[in-house]
C-alpha cells in the first residue's frame, strides 16, 4: 500500500462530461479524462483492503457485488499511484480481456462494493482502468503478441460480441487456430451495433479487432451460421465450436394498434443508427430519424436510455420513457446495505440530456402501454398508457401489478421504441447444431459448465445465461475458452 493515508487526503475525482446541450450535437464520446497527476492520486485512494470486496464478484441477495472478472483491483490501483503503468496493465490484463470496453460501458460493480464507499466516496476504479489501458496503447505495450507455438487444433466461434471475442482471444493465446463467424457486416456484435457510438466509439472496437487479427484470429463477416453456413460443415472442419450469438429475441408489446407504422424494436433502431453513422454519416438515410418527432420509449433500462440519447442527438420534438416499476430511492435504504449493489435511482446521460433540453425528467414510472393509436393511414399518432400499482400476494409473496382505474392518458407519439428486454437466443442457430434449450430459451449447458448437449459444441455469454452485462459476457467467454481448451488438451493453463 503505497499511500496508507491516500483515502483521507484525496477526494474522489472522475472525468468531466461535456455539457448535455453541447454533447448532443454529435455522436462522439464526451468525457474529458483526468491528467496523470490527478489519476495517480485516485490510485492512492485505494485502501488495499484485507478483504477486497471490489474484486469478489459474489452474489448477494440476487445481485452481483464486486467485479465478475475478479480483477486485481487493489494491485493495479496501487501501481497507478506509483506511476508503474506498464505493470498495472499486465495485472489488469491477467483477468480482463478487454479493459478498453469495460472502462467505457461497465456500470462499475467494483466501485459499488468499494470499502471507501461505506463511509464516503468509492475509489475511481473505472477511471483508473481507462487510464491504464489508454496509456498502454499510447506506450505501445498493448500491441499484438501472437502465440509462439500452435497446437494444430481448430476452433470456430459463432458470434463476435464480447463473449465470442473473449473466447477467441483466450483460445488463440493458447495456440489454437480460431475463426470467428459474424453475420453482420462488421465485427463486434453488441459492442459494434448494440451500444451507441457516444458510449463506445467504434474505432475503439476496430482497434482491438486489428490487434487480434495480427495475433492470428480470423474474422469472417456476413456469415450467418445456421442459414448461409451449415452447422455440419463447421463440425467437420473444426475440432470444437463455441456458440456466442447473444440473447437477441426482443420482448414485444401485446397491445391493440401494435401494427401501426412507426413502432420499432430498440435493438433495430440503435443498430440502424450506428450502421448509417459509420457507413455514411447518416447521408444514406437508412435509419429512423427522430428529428422533430414525438418519441415514446417503452422500457426504463440502459437500452431505453440509449434510445433517449440517440433521439436527443437527432433533435426530437419530445421524448418520454415509460417504466413499469416504481422509481427507486435516491439513496440506499436500510434493507440494501453495503456491499450489496445499490438499488438507487440512476439518472443516465440520455436522461440528463432530456432534462437539460426539455426541463423535466423523461421517465414516467409505474405505467404501461394500453394501446397504440393510429391515424387513418395507419401511422402511429399516440400511445395510451395507464398507471399501475404493485401489491404483494399474501400467499406467494410475489408483487403483482394492477391498473389504476381512470388513470389512462394519451401521449403524442410519431415514433415508439420497444426496449422491454430480450427473451433468449435466436433458436435457429441452436437448432442447426441440435443444441438443447432451457426453460428460458437459452442454450442449455452442463451444470456449472459450458458444454451443450451437442458433441464438441460449447456456449457462452448471453446465449447461455440470458441478457446481462458486457463484463459478464467477457467472463463467460474466458471460462468457456478454458473448458474448450481442457476438452482439446486434457488440461488448461488459461486463467479465468
Amino acid at each position: 500500500m503505497g499511500k496508507p493515508t491516500g483515502f483521507m487526503e484525496y477526494k474522489r475525482e472522475v472525468s468531466q462530461a461535456a455539457g448535455p446541450k453541447e454533447r448532443i450535437k454529435n455522436f462522439n464520446e464526451f468525457h474529458e479524462h483526468l491528467p496523470e497527476e490527478k489519476q495517480r492520486q485516485q490510485g492512492a485512494r485505494c485502501m488495499e483492503c484485507g478483504v477486497p470486496f471490489c474484486q469478489s464478484g459474489m452474489n448477494l441477495c440476487g445481485m452481483t457485488s464486486g467485479c465478475p472478472l475478479h480483477n486485481l483491483v487493489p494491485e493495479w490501483n496501487d501501481l497507478v499511484y506509483m506511476g508503474n503503468w506498464e505493470q498495472a496493465y499486465q495485472r489488469l490484463k491477467k483477468t480482463n480481456s478487454f479493459p478498453e470496453f469495460t472502462s467505457r460501458v461497465c456500470p462499475a460493480l467494483c466501485e459499488a462494493a468499494c470499502t471507501c464507499g461505506l463511509n464516503g466516496d468509492a475509489v475511481a476504479t473505472k477511471e483508473n482502468e481507462y487510464a491504464i489501458i489508454e496509456k498502454a496503447y499510447a506506450g505501445g505495450y498493448a500491441g499484438a503478441k501472437p502465440p509462439k507455438t500452435r497446437t494444430g487444433k481448430r476452433v470456430a466461434v459463432i458470434g463476435s460480441g464480447p463473449a465470442g471475442l473473449a473466447a477467441a482471444d483466450q483460445l488463440n493465446k493458447r495456440g489454437h487456430s480460431v475463426t470467428v463467424y459474424e453475420r453482420s457486416d462488421r465485427v463486434g456484435g453488441l459492442l459494434m451495433y448494440g451500444i451507441p457510438n457516444m458510449k463506445l466509439e467504434k474505432g475503439i472496437v476496430e482497434r482491438k479487432i486489428k490487434i487480434m487479427e495480427e495475433e492470428g484470429v480470423t474474422f469472417l463477416t456476413g456469415m450467418d451460421v445456421g442459414r448461409d453456413v451449415k452447422a455440419e460443415e463447421l463440425l467437420k472442419d473444426y475440432h470444437r465450436v463455441v456458440l456466442a450469438c447473444g440473447s437477441s429475441n426482443p420482448r414485444d408489446i401485446d397491445a391493440p394498434g401494435r401494427d401501426a407504422k412507426g413502432i420499432y424494436f430498440a435493438v433495430d433502431f440503435l443498430k440502424a443508427n450506428t450502421k448509417s453513422l459509420l457507413d455514411s454519416g447518416f447521408a444514406d438515410g437508412n435509419y429512423v430519424n427522430t428529428k422533430g418527432k414525438n418519441v415514446v420509449i417503452i422500457g426504463g433500462g440502459d437500452t431505453g436510455n440509449d434510445c433517449v440519447g440517440t433521439a436527443m442527438r437527432h433533435g426530437c420534438k419530445s421524448v418520454v420513457q415509460i417504466e413499469m416499476m416504481p422509481k427507486a430511492p435516491d439513496r440506499r435504504t436500510e434493507d440494501n446495505p453495503w456491499p450489496e449493489w445499490p438499488k438507487v435511482c440512476k439518472t443516465d446521460y440520455g436522461q440528463e440530456e432530456a432534462i437539460a433540453v426539455f426541463g423535466h425528467d423523461p421517465r414516467i414510472y409505474e405505467s404501461t402501454v394500453k394501446e397504440f393509436l393510429k391515424d387513418k393511414n395507419g401511422n402511429l399518432k399516440g400511445v395510451r398508457i395507464v398507471r399501475l400499482i404493485w401489491e404483494k400476494d399474501g400467499k406467494t409473496g410475489r408483487m403483482n401489478r394492477k391498473e389504476v382505474p381512470g388513470s389512462e392518458k394519451v401521449l403524442p407519439a410519431d415514433v415508439a421504441l420497444i426496449a422491454a428486454g430480450f427473451l433468449g437466443c435466436q433458436k435457429y442457430v441452436a437448432d442447426a447444431f441440435q443444441a438443447e434449450l432451457d426453460g428460458r430459451t437459452n442454450v442449455k449447458t452442463t451444470e456449472n459448465g459450458y458444454e451443450t448437449s451437442a458433441k464438441n459444441v460449447f456456449a457462452a455469454g448471453d446465449m447461455r445465461r440470458g441478457q446481462s452485462l458486457v463484463v459478464w459476457a467477457i467472463r463467460e467467454g474466458r471460462e468457456a475458452a478454458r473448458a474448450v481448451d481442457e476438452s482439446l488438451m486434457g488440461y488448461s493453463n488459461l486463467m479465468v
